[in-house]
């Protein structure tokens, strides 16, 4: 899962007034016949979509029309290979083996070609094999303890459990096409691995190690991952950690290449980004328009009005009753309604000085946990649901799994064992007030509480969570964030929040896209939570294939979620997609939504 997968469903954009004012699409020169403008609700801050920063659904949608990729989901959430872009196969059982091959004529767009090395440093990047550092946090401030040894050191933060697994360097064929992956153990979801390579390694190269030539530059990367050389891996990881951030569009045009169906041109801040065909795409995922704008408008109903008045062809708008009835209004718009791949939940920080911290009592575990249990008792879920959600879905319910959706053949059967009886949908103020006796701390307590404040739902929950939660016993403490701001927040300002309402967007279907949400130094694990249990949980799953067995595996970490407090859980998205002038949309309920598919768009205007 993607946080903002997390970030952008989850979040909306604070740029309304500035996305509804932007310039015409003439002024971009892009002819009207020929391209589409696409609302969207948060802004991109990364092309990186492996980093920890960069792994949000506001980038995904972008990186997802600029690159190719061994594979993709189709409408029905079908894992489809693209042998136009390359092919991969497994070679063995024992040990695993997989071999990916980049087609002959794949090229970034400055002409470099694509191959085994960006997957090489894709790798790299993301085992944990190369790094030699740990970041040191100060539990009360979250401030980096040990910079200069991070600074010195050999420090990804990327993060996928099922790479891990891969601890050999692969091998890469003579030709630079191939590379093989050995894996130490047997991996349930070995297909959905490895995706592609959002950023290429030549270009990684010449950044991180002052590389002009692009050929020299990719070749300095693959030796010095191949040789373990950590004083160029401490340069790369660097680069690769943060150097493809940015919210307009950079001067070195080195830091947006691409290898798929589009060519990013325009980038102005908070407003908009245009994106033009790429005239050198040999592949099979071919757009059929000239460009596509993606124009930031946060408020979901100033999306409708875009949508009403020609300013935009294709809306994915936060679900709302008046979002819905608003495009029911409209004339000659088709439109969809049902339920997003996306849940809303409440997490809670365990490291960070904060009330949930066992730290801030002395180490006393037992303390904390009671003071999380009150906490999250006092959380009206069903008031959540009943307020936002059956408005536009009668049949919404309380969502009490962490892991497995609503409606899913093995949902009750998770329910049923996972503990989540704990805690009733409606508000238990009474049972959380004896908690907080038996914890035997002083009230109110304190809560910083972070969400997108630019998100209109997400500010009546926090007002529904503020009254209930005042009445058990905690004064929750608004640590809201902008759109633009709100995703480098959740992901690192950890020492500014106790407790955050966002949703998680699945990006696959994979059994094990769970883990990098509650392992130990997950990549989308926010709130610093650790149990070695769920660890070992997690590396069991990665090699268990029959679904049975997934199955209990997966309710046995839920049952220590639940027990261990580390957060709830309380609805599934309602999602409602509505288009005019456009032809081909096919949205999927995972990430990228309402982009899925866009080789088949064609404007009718």
């Amino acid at each position: 899962m993607r946080a903002v997968a997390t970030v952008s469903t989850l979040a909306a954009g604070s740029l309304v007034l500035a996305a509804c004012s932007g310039p015409a699409e003439q002024d971009s020169g892009i002819s009207d016949s020929s391209s589409i403008t696409v609302a969207w609700e948060a802004p991109l801050n990364e092309l990186n979509t492996s980093s920890s920063n960069g792994n949000a659904t506001q980038n995904a949608v972008i990186t997802y029309m600029m690159n190719g990729s061994f594979w993709y989901y189709n409408e029905a959430l079908e894992l489809t290979h693209d042998e136009s872009f390359g092919t991969f196969k497994k070679t063995s059982d024992d040990p695993l083996t997989v071999e990916y091959t980049f087609a002959d004529d794949v090229k970034w767009s400055d002409g470099t070609a694509t191959d085994a090395a960006d997957l090489l440093l894709e790798w790299a990047a993301t085992s944990n094999v190369f790094n030699n550092v740990v970041a040191e946090e100060d539990p009360e401030t979250g401030e980096i303890l040990n910079q200069d040894a991070i600074d010195a050191g050999v420090y990804f933060d990327g993060n996928v459990p099922g790479r891990a697994l891969i601890t050999e360097t692969p091998e890469i064929s003579e030709d630079g096409k191939t590379i093989t992956f050995v894996y130490s153990k047997a991996f349930a979801d070995w297909e959905s691995d490895f995706e592609k390579a959002d950023i290429a390694a030549h270009v990684v190269g010449q950044v991180a190690l002052g590389i002009e030539d692009a050929d020299e530059a990719k070749a300095a990367v693959v030796t010095a991952i191949q040789e373990n050389d950590v004083e160029a891996l401490s340069k790369i990881s660097k680069v690769w950690n943060s150097g493809f951030e940015f919210t307009s569009l950079p001067s070195n045009e080195q830091l947006y290449v691409s290898n798929g169906a589009f060519l990013l041109k325009e980038y102005v801040e908070n407003q908009y980004l245009t994106l033009e065909a790429n005239p050198d795409y040999k592949g099979t995922r071919k757009a059929k328009v000239d460009s596509v704008t993606v124009r930031y408008i946060d408020d979901p109903m100033a999306q409708v009005t875009a949508l009403q008045n020609g300013e935009v062809d294709l809306i994915g708008p936060q679900a709302t009753a008046d979002v819905r009835a608003a495009i029911e209004a409209l004339d000659g718009v088709e439109s969809q309604n049902g339920i997003e791949g996306t849940y809303e939940h409440v997490d809670l920080v365990f490291a960070n000085g904060g009330p949930f911290d066992p730290n801030t009592y002395g180490g006393d575990a037992t303390k904390a946990l009671k003071v999380r249990q009150a906490f999250l008792k006092a959380i009206p879920r069903q008031q959540i649901v009943d307020n936002l959600i059956v408005p536009l879905n009668p049949d919404a319910e309380v969502r009490n799994s962490f892991i497995i959706i609503p409606g899913s053949a093995d949902y009750d059967a998770m329910v049923e064992g996972n503990g989540s009886d704990a805690y009733m949908a409606e508000e238990d103020i009474e049972g959380a007030k004896a908690l907080l006796a038996e914890a035997g701390v002083t009230t109110p307590i304190n809560v910083r509480f972070a969400f997108n404040g630019d998100n209109a739902r997400r500010q009546t929950q926090f007002a529904l969570i503020t009254e209930t939660a005042a009445a058990a016993g905690f004064t929750l403490v608004d640590a809201s964030k902008p759109a633009a701001e709100w995703g480098t927040l959740l992901s690192s300002g950890q020492d500014q929040y106790d407790a955050s309402l966002f949703g998680w967007q699945s990006t696959s279907t994979a059994v094990t896209e769970s883990d990098a949400n509650y392992r130990t130094g997950g990549v989308n694990n926010y709130g610093k939570y650790s149990n070695p249990e769920v660890d070992a949980l997690f590396d069991e799953l990665q090699l268990e294939t029959d679904p049975e067995k997934q199955l209990a595996i997966q309710i046995a970490v839920e049952k220590i979620l639940w027990n261990d407090a580390f957060g709830t859980t309380i609805f599934q998205f309602p999602a409602i997609q509505a288009w005019k002038n456009v032809t081909g949309v096919e949205s999927i309920t995972i990430s990228p939504t309402i982009f899925a598919g866009f080789w088949n768009w064609e404007s009718a205007a």
